[in-house]
């Protein structure tokens, strides 16, 4: 599995790769969100981000928002960050970020959760398996982990496709937050049950007209029915 490091500070991305490599992963560097986009377009594209926030130039945040919007690209995102507000980590969450590591953080967290979120991206965690699952005008394709709304693609950051795929292979059951959150993020201890807003906003968002799909029934949680 390939990772991709982007981080301003040298001295952290030698410890990064230093560690991943030792524990088997292919790893690649960059020092400004620039370098990576160059990356990118000409088709390196890795298996995981390890995405620091405050880089010179283009903002970590928005490198993620371009990788997801202009490219298309729904390869995991985990953000390395000093900041730890409510607010910080609901606009990584709101960029397409699948997880959120606040520095300074030891490595042994790091490796738990780049394991972990490689393992849920090959894998998936909802539906079963070959299954094509269809909601309304919504059909995933738990293979080929494709989304399509009417025939067109629609492109969900990883954590968004789970929390669409739970909703629609469980028509009409309602999820609380807390649900969501014990079944999808079973590894990030101290996520918030706002985080889970912010994506379903942004799965809403990308539905278009469809976005009435899923339903908020107030004091309970989502649905689809």
């Amino acid at each position: 599995m390939k990772i991709l490091i982007v981080d301003d500070e040298a001295d952290i991305r030698e410890i990064l790769a230093f560690n991943l490599k030792a524990a088997g992963y292919e790893v690649f560097e960059a020092g400004t969100a620039e370098a990576a986009l160059v990356g990118v377009r000409q088709g390196r594209v890795p298996d995981l981000f390890l995405l620091d926030v405050m880089l010179p130039g283009m903002s970590g945040f928005k490198l993620a928002d371009v990788l997801r919007k202009e490219f298309k690209n729904s390869t995991p995102i985990i953000f390395l960050t000093a900041r730890n507000a409510e607010n910080d980590m609901l606009t990584g969450f709101s960029a397409g970020g699948d997880d959120y590591i606040s520095k300074p953080f030891s490595m042994y967290e790091v490796l738990a959760r780049v394991k972990a979120v490689l393992r849920r991206s090959s894998q998936g965690s909802a539906g079963q398996s070959g299954e094509l699952v269809q909601a309304g005008p919504v059909s995933i394709d738990t293979v080929a982990k494709k989304v399509t709304v009417n025939s067109v693609p629609l492109v969900l950051s990883k954590k968004e496709y789970d929390i669409l795929l739970m909703l629609a292979s469980n028509r009409g059951r309602t999820f609380s937050r807390s649900e969501i959150i014990g079944a999808l993020w079973k590894e990030a201890p101290c996520v918030l049950e706002r985080t889970v807003d912010v994506h379903i906003a942004r799965i809403r968002s990308k539905l278009g007209e469809f976005h009435d799909l899923i339903v908020n029934r107030a004091g309970f949680g989502y649905s689809i029915q």
